[in-house]
This record gives C-alpha cells, structure tokens and sequence, in this order.
C-alpha cells in the first residue's frame, strides 16, 4: 500500500494537487499547529483535540481570504449570521479533515525525503521571480511567516508528509480507455426532436379574474405587498484627510522635524553571509565534531561554497553555496548574530557557532555600511508626514469636541457640525438597504435602526468608518414598512393571477394533447389541428442555449427509441408545457486521440468524487466529538 501511495503521488495530477495543497499550507496560518492550549477545543478526533486558538487562526486565514475575494462588500456579507456561521463550520470541517489525514499518514509511516522538501522550496511559485527560483524573494517571504530557513525546511516537510495522502488519493484515480471513450461520446451525444410548445400567453386573452378573486390574493398575500421601510439621515462627517489646517507647514519647520527624527533616516549597517549548518537534533557530538572538522578544511584553504554544498544541512542555502542574502541586528538567532557581525573583512570565516538549529559555520561576503539619509531625498516626505501629523491632531481636538456636542445636544447636529467645521448632510427618503456612502456599513445601518436613534430621535454616538474618519448620525424621518393598499396592487395582482390560471391552462391543454398522442395521432397532426408551430432539433447537444433548458434536459432522459418516436409530456419553467417527440439518439464518434483537456476533465470529476468517499471513510472510522459551536471573535 505505502508503494502505491508513493507511485500515486509522483503523477502529473498528484504534482498539481500537491502544489495547490503545499502552498495554501505554507502561506495560510503556519501556527495553527504550534502549542498546546487548555482551551474547550472545538472538535476532538481519536482523541486529539482541535484548539480554539488554532480555529482562531484558521478562521482568521479565511475571512482574509474572502476579504479578498468579495472586496468592500464583504463587510456586508459578514453581517449575516447565518453565512458566517456557515464559514465557521466549513473551517471546523478542513480541521477535522486535515486531523484525519495527519493520523493516517502517520499510523502508514509517510515521511518526505530533504530532495523532495528541497525540490518543493524551489519549485513553488511564490519563490519564484520570473519564474526561476530566487533566494532573495525566499528569505523575504519565510521571514514574513516568522520563520528561518531551518525551522521552514521541517514545517513544511510535516504539511507535505500530511498531504502526501491527498496527492495519493487523487493521484492514484485514472480512467481506462474505454471508460473515457464511453463518457465523451455520452458527452457529446446528439439526439434529434420535434416538439410542440403550449404558451400561457396564448390562452390569456379568454381568462377572466373579477374583483373577488384579486381581493382574496390581497388577503391571503399581504406580506407580499409591503412597502419596505424607508428612512431619511442627517450626519456630519469629519475626515482628517479634508480638513484644512489653519497655518502651513514651513521650510523651518521641516527642517526641524528632521533633526529631531534624524534617527529614522539611518540606515543600519547590513552584512551579507553564507553559513554551513550541521543538524544536531539527532546527535549534538557527531555534529560538532562534523563542524569542527569543517572548520579545520577552510583553515587549510578548502572553498566555503563548495564545502557549503556539499556538507550544509540547510539544503536552500546550500543550493547557493551558504549564502543567506543580507542580514541586519535582530534578524537571527543571538549566538549566530554575534559571531556575524563580529567578523572584520569579507571572506574571513567565524569559528563553530552553536544555535538552536545546529552547529554553524559562519562566512562575511559583503558589508553595506550605515548610511544616513540626506535632507533634500526626504523633505518632501517629512512635509507631508507633518501635514498629516497636523490634520490628525486636528480632527481628533474635533472629533472630541463633537462627540461631546452631540452627547449634550442630542436632538440635532447643527451645534456638532459648527464645532467640528462641517456641514450637515441630509440623504432624500430611501430603502434601508439603498443607503448611499458612507451610510453604507453595517455598523452605520446597526446605529441608525437602533432604539436610541430611530425611536428616541437621538443622535448616534461616533461612528469610525475608516482611518481618522468618523460620522454622527440621526434619523431625520422614517417611513415604517406597510402593506401597500389594494387599489395601488390591484394591477398587479390581476396580472399573477391571469398568468396562473394560463399555466393552470397551458398544462391541460398539453395533457389533453397528449392524451390524443397516445391515442395514436401524430406530433404533426396535433400541431396542425392546434395551430402550433411544430419545431425541430436535428442534432440537439446538451449544451444547446436556443431550446428551452427544461427541454433539453427532459430529451437527454428519455428512453431510446425504437421504431416510433419516444413522446413525453414537459412542463417548462416560465408556466408553458410542451409536448417532445424523440426520434433518434445519435453517439459521437469518437476517433484518434482524445484531447488532453477532455481527459483530465474527466479524471477530476473521478478524483473529486473518490476523495469526498475518501474523506467520508476515514470520519466513519474516527471518533469524532464536535463539543462546542466554535464562536470567534470577528
């Protein structure tokens, strides 16, 4: 079994699965597995609990992920309870599955080799510049997860051992031939029809509704009518961005800032390094003694890059012969830190330096002196940065003033607005979901439709709706939501009920027709007798847009037909009913080599179904204990 997992997860689907799986890994809440918590943990599976903390984390990764995706509405879409509950059971779910894989990938004793950790490093795009992989870009996006190189290799080689199952699974699936053949040619089968269409709109002109009918529709439907509630808003809004300030900022004043803040122009002195790590988590003597006899080559004149790739246990940094790109104070591990920075000219070497990786041998390439930036290549910075310094102590001496304003005289915001130094802004009579910006926030909408200002007329306390930028509102008028009058619907209801008693029509006078059909009388002569237009689709795929769906799907589900016509009766979506005569059903020839597209198109649509049963295996054999709903902060 262990080999075919292994054969599975070398093919070219695998290889797509594995690198969409690593990478949501490794940029998507890398500390979700650290620590232990005694937190009520939010599913327990054989005996392993899940923790809030890790949920916390996971939850986070994807409310980020749909910030992305949705944009500025997801603010919105978050407001609904009922979605985000639906968010926070899919993250407890991929919890609870991630588990399940982890426990059988260790109980069949999966582990990935250092040249397949290596080969995944160097092969992830987002290491990768211009697609070629580049160290630089590596450091910088490992060092932003919080990791060192070392520490990364051994995460993700755990997140790669875990879903070497799911490479096995979708990797191991294929389809033979014949299978593939029989599914395209099912695909793209043709099947030829005449049919006839009963139209509500025909029979409308010989229906009446009277008064009572419509009056019995408004009394039964009254919800359907209401008039949705509307509401007109006053608001100030202050933004430190628009405020004017009351003297400039001088060329003096500039000059000033810059002396005083001189500090946050000094660019500190960075050294670049190569190092060669020996690991000693297995065994710390033979590690030192491998350092110290390194050590001892580079003394006698042996290269430090060559002896970096062949030795250093860092496999990255090894590939480029040590090297670790630049590095700064507070960037490394103190012990090795101390020992880079002590070395006095490029090229000379540090004894052994002992970290909590191992064993290193440190190299100086290069040093970039501290430098200082100079006044006329930031002055333009410093003064917008003053600008902006002085706009936000502004608005906040206003927003302090008008919340107190606000507070005191509750029943308008002209008195706010004087001190704050804003006008009044006033919206027209609208929908409570039509509010125009930037009313339009749920946390604008929670304070307008709250007791205190929609009932009690008062104003809104400060509402942040973005950086340095706040509003005050209150409710100018509010039209409560009302069942519109008869007279004002009555047209329309008429309209509905004509239309459904024309359906009602439309589907007898099809019944009947058919009736006949199996009777004995053709599609045809129905069609002449009735004055319907009999229409035909010689080579009808499933993928036709020109013939209703419901058509469509109804023909590709009738039996085959013998020597006659197979004849159904449909009822269509928009309340006309058609009668369907199916004459022949036509198999594509499939010949020659099946397009590459079309077999992994088929090979997913396997892969995804076998991993669902997959995954509904392995929780039927678990034991599963969801104790809590998992509530996180949002």
């Amino acid at each position: 079994m262990l080999e075919k997992i292994r054969e599975g997860s070398q093919g070219p689907v695998a290889k797509v699965i594995l690198g969409a799986v690593i990478l949501s890994f490794a940029l998507a809440g890398i500390g979700g597995y650290l620590g232990q918590t005694t937190e009520q943990p939010v599913a327990e599976v054989n005996g392993v609990k899940i923790s809030q903390t890790e949920f916390s984390r996971a939850l986070q990764n994807e409310r980020s992920r749909l910030e992305q995706q949705f944009g500025e509405y997801f603010a919105q879409i978050a407001a609904d309870p009922n979605y985000m509950a639906q968010i926070r059971q899919g993250v407890v779910d991929r919890l609870v599955q991630q588990e399940l894989q982890t426990q059988l990938a260790a109980e069949l004793g999966l582990r990935v080799s250092d040249d397949s950790v290596k080969k995944s490093i160097l092969e992830l795009p987002y290491f990768q510049i211009g697609g070629k992989f580049n160290n630089d870009r590596y450091l910088q996006v490992i060092r932003q997860m919080n990791f060192q190189p070392e520490a990364f290799r051994e995460y993700l080689r755990e997140e790669m051992t875990r879903s070497q199952l799911v490479s096995a699974v979708a990797g191991s699936d294929f389809a033979l031939k014949n299978e593939l053949t029989s599914a395209i040619a099912l695909q793209q089968q043709t099947r030829s029809i005449d049919y006839i269409v009963v139209s509500k709109e025909s029979l409308q002109d010989s229906i009446v509704v009277n008064e009572q009918e419509i009056a019995d529709y408004y009394d039964l439907n009254t919800s359907q009518f209401l008039a949705p509630e509307q509401v007109s808003v006053s608001y100030i809004d202050l933004n430190a961005a628009n405020l004017n300030l009351e003297t400039n900022v001088t060329e003096d004043d500039v000059k000033a800032y810059y002396e005083q803040s001189s500090a946050q122009y000094i660019e500190p002195e960075k050294r670049r390094v190569s190092h060669i790590l020996i690991d000693s988590s297995e065994n710390d003597d033979a590690a030192k003694s491998k350092a110290e006899d390194l050590l001892a080559q580079l003394q006698q004149g042996a290269e430090f890059a060559k002896l970096a790739e062949s030795s250093s246990d860092d496999i990255v940094s090894a590939e480029m012969g040590g090297d670790l790109d630049w590095i700064e104070r507070d960037m490394m591990d103190p012990a090795f830190e101390d020992a880079a920075f002590a070395l006095a000219a490029k090229g000379d070497f540090s004894e052994v330096v002992q970290s909590e990786f191992g064993y290193h041998i440190i190299q100086l390439t290069d040093i970039q002196s501290q430098q200082v930036k100079a006044y006329d290549a930031v002055k333009a910075d410093l003064r917008a940065e003053l600008e902006r310094t002085e706009k936000v102590n502004a608005f906040y001496e206003k927003q302090t003033e008008m919340a107190g304003i606000a507070f005191e005289i509750s029943d308008t915001l002209v008195d706010a607005a004087e001190v704050a130094g804003v006008e009044v802004q006033t919206t027209a009579l609208v929908e409570r979901n039509a509010l125009p910006a930037p009313l339009n926030t749920p946390a604008v909408m929670r304070a307008l439709f709250s007791p205190d200002v929609l009932e009690d007329k008062m104003n809104s306390e400060v509402l942040e709706i973005g950086d340095e930028h706040v509003i005050v509102v209150r409710v100018s008028e509010y039209v409560p939501a009302t069942t519109k009058p008869l007279v004002d619907v009555s047209e329309q209801i008429k309209s509905r009920l004509v239309s459904q008693k024309a359906s009602e029509l439309a589907k007898e006078k099809a019944t009947t027709l058919y009736a006949e059909i199996k009777a004995g009388k053709s599609l045809t002569n129905v069609a002449t007798e009735q004055s319907l237009e009999l229409r035909q689709e010689a080579t009808l795929t499933r993928q036709a847009y020109t013939v209703s769906p419901a058509i469509v799907q109804h023909a590709f589900k009738m039996a085959h037909p013998s020597t006659a016509p197979v004849v159904e009766k449909v009822e269509l979506n928009n309340g006309d009913a058609a009668i369907v005569a199916l004459k022949t059903v036509t198999d594509a020839a499939i010949e020659g080599e099946i397009e590459a597209q079309l077999k992994q198109n088929i090979t997913m649509a396997q892969v995804n179904k076998n991993y669902m049963v997959f995954i509904e295996a392995l929780k039927a054999n678990a034991e599963l204990n969801l104790p809590v709903a998992p509530q996180a902060a949002e």
